[in-house]
């Protein structure tokens, strides 16, 4: 009989083991190290000054923090990129953790750009405009604003005040008398001549000035022409000044906050309560406050403060600038070092630091307040959640509280552009960012055929989870919800056979006979109808699914229907992208006129050389 083999190596050990092997290899120089489990997934990503010292203080498995210690334990293999600098290492840090997301590093969900105002500089009649994406447009962006609204709010108001036209350059070009805008002095009409190039300029000039910050300068200005125009009796004139003084005042009145003396900086604060953090971000530019976002780390329980904030200004200026100060509510390791790293991707000096008196520490209690305002919301949130999701497990008979809902629905208007979406749901609430929307591609579907389309949907969709099984870990929901009734749910349960699943609760949601909300009708396979008490906490949820997931569905689709019908015929020509169809509309004037043009007339046009001009020429001549 063999003698029982020697009892194995503690897991904690076996990673510490095997880090301190590693370790001794490693060179004395700054770069990034990379943890891997045993499949080769990633654990965690971090930066050194030393990468010897650094990766050699996790064998230490008795003075680390339970999140590490668990991390070395699940250790496997060791992944080393030696930099030329510290700042280059924080740099790459920050970029891989932020693509790649490790489990245990603190992270963040970031997945929106921040929307700018844009002067624009390549039209001789600059428009003034919201604007989102990458920065290569030529022109004058002012931001970044919190939100889309805050942008929009801004612009209503800074049209009141500074008569700029906000039309496209498409419709720029083919005006030929004044729109709407103009009716209600938002726009001085340069399409139509009512303005000159210099008198335009100036207000360009006057709205550039304003969004620097130097609001007391145009103030100043505008009460000044109203003085001249009043004493030179031109009553109209001064009218107009005196509206655009009272916009103005409007603009400057919605600070909540005084910033007099800070032009520029983004202020941070983090909270801690329950075991979660919030991250709160303020914007001010120009001495103007455009906005705050919160955000929420994951694997941030038992982190100091500190290191949360570190983790998060590495990956939230990743991918966009700083301004030229940071503030922040707790002071990091290596500031000095966060900061040279920042002023390499912003192009200027960047200062990072924890202010203690004065009216920048001010800025910082007001962003601590509104940080720990929304962690306690989120907090209540996600324990009245937690409640419903008991109900509805109970409800539907799983044997859990679901942690992932997904909700369908179509949409379409007499069977034209069609379309399927999908909503997630779960304990923290809706998950916007897995939101998916399904353009129906089957042609043989008769048009309104809600089966058939949902059939596709859900094909798709969970076709996809299979094939994503055998790449990884893909997330699969608990419960999945159909808008509609017996036969949408006969159709889900005739696809999740088909694909041989199992494990995924079905349910459809039915409006009353007579459409009233309340009056409801659920259906689960293998059990009759039923129905929820009026004011049943599941009912109001499932209705609040259910409307979420029409309310997707109906934008998804409207999108769509007005993406089809402003399609131009310039965007059938290979070769045509918006730079050049701009040019185009711009030089001619429609896209009629574009079709009737010359190879040697298309050639005139920035952008367009012989061969795309033969090319546009030929598509209309073939047609």
């Amino acid at each position: 009989m063999p003698e029982p083999a020697a009892s194995a190596e503690p897991p904690a050990l076996q990673g510490a083991e095997l880090i301190r092997a590693e370790a001794a290899r490693l060179p004395n120089a700054p770069g990034v190290y990379r943890m891997l489990d045993a499949e080769g997934q990633l654990l965690y990503v971090g930066k050194a000054k030393s990468l010897k010292k650094r990766v050699a203080s996790y064998a230490k498995v008795l003075g680390l923090q339970p999140r590490i210690a668990r991390m070395v334990r699940e250790t496997s293999a060791l992944e080393i990129a030696v930099t030329a600098s510290e700042v280059e290492a924080l740099l790459l840090e920050a970029n891989l953790i932020k693509r790649l997301k490790p489990r245990y590093n603190v992270s963040f969900r970031d997945d929106k750009s921040f929307p700018y105002i844009l002067i624009a500089g390549d039209h001789d009649w600059p428009r003034i405009t919201k604007y989102r994406g990458p920065r290569d447009r030529k022109g004058e962006y002012f931001g970044p604003f919190a939100s889309a609204g805050a942008v929009n709010r801004t612009l209503v108001a800074l049209q009141r005040a500074f008569p700029l036209r906000s039309c496209s350059d498409g419709e720029f070009a083919v005006r030929t008398r004044p729109c709407l805008q103009y009716q209600i002095k938002r726009c001085s009409a340069p399409c139509v001549g009512r303005v000159t190039h210099e008198a335009y300029g100036a207000v360009v000039d006057e709205v550039r000035a304003f969004l620097h910050g130097d609001s007391e300068r145009v103030h100043g200005g505008l009460t000044a022409k109203m003085q001249a125009a009043a004493e030179a009796l031109d009553y109209e004139t001064a009218a107009v000044m005196r509206d655009r003084i009272k916009a103005l005042a409007h603009i400057r009145a919605r600070q909540d906050i005084n910033v007099e003396g800070i032009p520029e900086a983004d202020v941070i604060a983090a909270y801690a309560q329950g075991g979660q953090v919030c991250v709160q971000v303020f914007f001010f530019r120009g001495g103007q406050n455009l906005g705050n976002r919160a955000y929420f780390p994951t694997q941030a329980r038992d982190v100091a403060l500190s290191e949360v904030l570190g983790a998060f200004i590495g990956q939230f200026y990743e991918a966009r600038p700083a301004p030229a100060e940071v503030l922040i509510s707790e002071e990091i390791e290596s500031v000095d070092l966060v900061g040279e790293a920042l002023a390499v991707g912003a192009g200027h000096k960047v200062r990072v630091h924890a202010p203690q008196r004065g009216p920048r520490r001010v800025l910082v209690d007001h962003a601590l307040a509104n940080a720990r305002e929304a962690l306690e919301r989120r907090l209540a949130e996600n324990a009245t959640q937690r409640k419903v999701l008991d109900g509805v497990a109970e409800v539907f008979g799983l044997e859990a509280p679901p942690e992932r809902i997904e909700v369908y629905d179509n949409s379409h208007v007499q069977g034209s552009a069609p379309i399927g979406a999908m909503i997630v749901a779960g304990p923290e609430g809706f998950v916007k960012a897995a939101y998916r929307k399904f353009n129906i591609r089957d042609t043989s579907i008769a048009p309104g055929d809600d089966y058939a389309m949902m059939r596709e949907v859900l094909t798709r969709r969970f076709a996809r989870l299979l094939k994503e099984e055998e790449e990884g870990e893909p997330v699969w929901p608990d419960l999945v919800l159909i808008d509609g009734g017996p036969g949408q749910l006969k159709v889900a349960e005739e696809v999740i056979a088909e694909l041989a699943i199992e494990g995924v609760a079905l349910a459809s949601i039915a409006k009353g006979p007579d459409r009233n909300a309340g009056r409801e009708h659920f259906y689960l396979p293998g059990r009759q109808p039923f129905m929820l008490e009026p004011r049943h906490p599941v009912l109001y949820f499932m209705q609040r699914l259910r409307d979420e997931a029409h309310r997707f569905a109906i934008g998804t689709h409207r999108a769509r229907r007005a993406k089809s019908i402003t399609r131009s015929v310039l965007d059938e020509i290979a070769g045509i992208g918006a730079k050049r169809k701009r040019a185009l509309l711009l030089h001619f004037g429609s896209a009629a006129a574009v079709s009737r043009a010359s190879i040697a007339d298309l050639k005139q046009v920035e952008g367009i050389d012989e061969g795309v001009a033969k090319a546009i020429h030929d598509h209309f001549r073939e047609k």
